[in-house]
């Protein structure tokens, strides 16, 4: 079941730039989401134009399969977001569309959960962040249906156990882990301050689901499973494409040259 985890005790190395994504990221989680609250549309936008600067700057010191795995997450997310929102209303954002902060906001959330993944600590204390990880979503499914919270959270639930096939069967528990800590932010600060809320009812399951659901983090690991299973046949299919072009070909016959 712990296939996929790191080792426990070994000391794995510990870079700055992991921690700097993450921590850069949660900030500006923050902040925008508390200034979108009583933003005008045009500042929504505006903080539309900041999100896209952030995240190209972040995805410049990254490998082109991280880039091209950001650009799946944009991709897949975004649709997803004017699937589900606009359109399906499932949750609705203050103006009912889908924020010009949002795509690169993603992008943003998923590198930050590829970041914290391949950090030390995470990589170091991957067990006992999961024990964390599951026991605190898991109380939080319990309560959703126990009838104490004021708004039932049948599909939190739901979508806990859905997580839960991710943390322990998919290759990646520990992006999976970390975008439980980043979209639980992103969520309950969102929610709090009235940036979007989920409607009570779950328009295609026909369940209550809370405001958050508590296991939304399902989701993010969904986008996260496409943007990881993406990345490589898309660069594989790009780069058989540039070698069918004139340029493509120019280059490889460069290189051949070069080698010789």
């Amino acid at each position: 079941m712990l296939r996929h985890f790191p080792e426990p005790g070994i000391a794995y190395e510990h870079r700055p730039r992991d921690y700097f994504i993450a921590g850069f990221t949660f900030f500006c989680v923050a902040v925008c989401l508390v200034v979108d609250a009583n933003a005008t549309i045009e500042k929504q936008n505006a903080l539309g134009v900041c999100g896209w600067v952030f995240l190209i700057g972040l995805l410049l010191g990254e490998s082109s399969e991280v880039r091209m795995q950001v650009i799946i997450a944009v991709a897949f997310a975004t649709v997803g977001e004017h699937f589900a929102s606009p359109y399906m209303g499932g949750y609705t954002y203050r103006f009912e569309n889908v924020p010009a902060y949002v795509p690169p906001g993603h992008g943003m959330v998923y590198l930050t959960a590829v970041a914290l993944a391949r950090s030390g600590f995470f990589m170091r204390y991957a067990r006992m962040i999961a024990l964390f990880v599951v026991t605190a979503c898991g109380l939080w499914s319990i309560w959703g249906i126990s009838g104490l919270a004021a708004q039932g959270d049948s599909v939190g639930a739901l979508l806990f156990c859905i997580f839960l096939g991710y943390l322990f069967k998919g290759r990646s528990p520990l992006v999976y882990l970390a975008a439980f800590f980043i979209t639980t932010w992103l969520e309950l600060i969102g929610t709090a301050a009235g940036t979007w809320t989920w409607a009570s009812i779950d328009p295609v399951l026909s369940l209550p689901q809370g405001n958050p659901p508590s296991g939304v983090a399902a989701w993010y690991c969904l986008v996260d499973a496409v943007a990881m299973g993406g990345a490589a046949p898309v660069m594989k299919g790009l780069t058989n494409i540039s070698g069918w072009l004139p340029i493509g070909r120019s280059r490889v016959a460069a290189y051949q040259t070069a080698d010789e």
